[in-house]
């Protein structure tokens, strides 16, 4: 495959092309659902394929194709060619690429065991045993438990001389139960919502989750919130647990620092950002001791790789210092905008489609309380926990969101457990109220397995390094 796709390269170089390159991706998918003790549904798939990127006359072309033969990688290469050649016409501005160092190089990510080598019978048995404990509750109506996987396979070659292999594994489970008492529904889920955590790791991973050991306090748990009382509509303090700090900095910090929303590329579907390009060193975007930063290096982490899919090497950039806003997420033809080099962003979620700047891992790093000592540094307030609902405007300033379950935080303990709870915010102003962070100890990366943009739709596998933090005078209030 490698010797088809220089000769596609070479060909492209002949042609005058500025810039050329070729991703060959074969990707490996496993999904396993368990719906109260029957197997839902079970899915092995393999996808192979070759996209094509061509930078011509100051325009992008891209083709992709599932046919490996030599004529028909060809013919894809004079198709992204010949796109590139008609976008021309309309072009505004010329794209420029920022300077990159073509690296010849294979990158593994951490693997113990590979879960594909992992029975079926394993598998299946464990999310079967995880929701027969869920349903041991009379008002626990419905239990899933869900395992995914992947292994995928990249060889990207260049105009320029890169030639990257890497080989990247994925895994993640989770799961959760619904109670009902004939008037409403109430969830519990765990190690997380929205269908678990998940790492670039083996099913090392999913042991270390210890998935079994938690599903009897899980099924309690919803069962305790049908009789819980209300959440107060208030104005107070609150302390976010880390899972749900994960999509907080998703929501309003993760997709605000994508350089292609704030220069417009995007808005027609995933939105714009506040963060336009004055606000770059200027913004007081969060208290002192709120520093994020983008990192593409952490081991096991869902958005780490060696390399992005334009041949950037992975790595961290710093986002925000001390509050200040300081830095974007860029491909090669936004850097130059702000005058700077990539940082890696730059993915695509298969072959055929193009690359777009994405989160890899962005965090929020830890500061140096525990829990215990920061619940009991509260005098009152309420303890979110596990995200249920979100909302946030296009250009992720204003947002709501709503948690499984809260507790009321009294004279420093945990309280009474509230239900159908919501918090809302100004991003900015938010993030400026930040006034405690837990330490390293509670800092867990979590993986997300389903950020969705672009048109068409890509998901694309990100994570967010967190722990828990506390937040002064934050609109509360019940979802209805």
């Amino acid at each position: 495959m490698k010797d088809k796709l220089k000769e596609c390269i070479e060909w492209l170089r002949g042609k005058g092309v500025t810039y050329a390159d070729c991703r060959y991706i074969r990707k490996e998918n496993e999904a396993i659902r368990v719906s109260d003790s029957v197997v839902d549904s079970l899915s092995r798939n393999i996808d192979v394929g070759v996209g094509m990127r061509v930078l011509a006359n100051g325009c992008w072309g891209f083709a992709a194709t599932a046919i490996l033969t030599p004529a028909e990688l060809m013919k894809t290469a004079n198709q992204a060619l010949q796109v590139a050649k008609a976008s021309a016409v309309t072009k505004h501005d010329p794209v420029v690429l920022a300077e990159q160092e073509p690296f010849v190089d294979f990158y593994q990510s951490p693997c113990v065991r590979d879960p594909f080598a992992v029975s079926t019978d394993e598998k299946i048995g464990l999310l079967v045993k995880v929701t027969d404990v869920l349903k041991k509750a009379k008002k626990i109506k419905s239990a899933e438990a869900a395992m995914n996987f992947f292994k995928t396979s990249k060889l990207f070659l260049s105009s320029e001389g890169a030639d990257i292999e890497q080989e990247i594994v994925e895994s993640g489970a989770g799961y959760h139960a619904v109670a009902f008492d004939g008037k409403e529904a109430q969830t519990r889920s765990y190690p997380n919502s929205q269908g678990g955590d998940f790492a670039t790791r083996g099913w090392e991973f999913v042991e270390e989750m210890q998935l079994l050991n938690h599903a009897e306090r899980v099924r309690e748990e919803a069962v305790a919130l049908l009789q819980a009382a209300p959440c107060p509509d208030e104005v107070t303090t609150i302390i976010i647990c880390g899972a749900q700090m994960a999509l907080q900095v998703h929501e309003s910090c993760g997709h605000p620092i994508e350089l292609d929303r704030v220069l417009g590329t995007e808005i027609s579907f995933a939105g714009g950002s506040f963060l336009s390009l004055d606000k770059l060193g200027k913004l007081k975007y969060g208290s002192d001791i709120v520093n994020i930063n983008a990192d593409a290096t952490i081991p096991g982490a869902l958005g780490s790789f060696g390399y992005d899919d334009e041949g950037v090497k992975a790595q961290r950039t710093p986002i925000v210092e001390r509050g200040l806003f300081v830095g974007y997420l860029t491909g090669r033809d936004t850097a130059p905008v702000i005058k700077q080099r990539s940082n890696g962003a730059m993915r695509a979620d298969g072959w055929n489609r193009i690359p777009i700047i994405r989160m890899t891992n962005i965090n929020l790093e830890p500061g140096e309380w525990t829990l215990a000592n920061l619940i009991a540094d509260t005098e009152r307030g309420i303890f979110m926990d596990f995200n249920k609902s979100w909302s946030i405007d296009d250009k992720r300033l204003n947002f709501q969101f709503g948690v499984e379950c809260a507790w009321e935080i009294k004279n420093g303990k945990l309280g009474q457990m509230y239900k159908n709870a919501t918090y809302t915010g100004i991003t900015p102003e938010f993030w400026n109220s930040c006034d405690a962070i837990c330490n390293r100890d509670h800092w867990r990366v979590w993986g997300v397995a389903n950020c969705g943009k672009g048109e068409p739709m890509q998901s694309m596998h990100v994570a967010h390094g967190t722990a828990p933090a506390r937040f002064r005078n934050v609109k509360v209030g019940v979802s209805k």
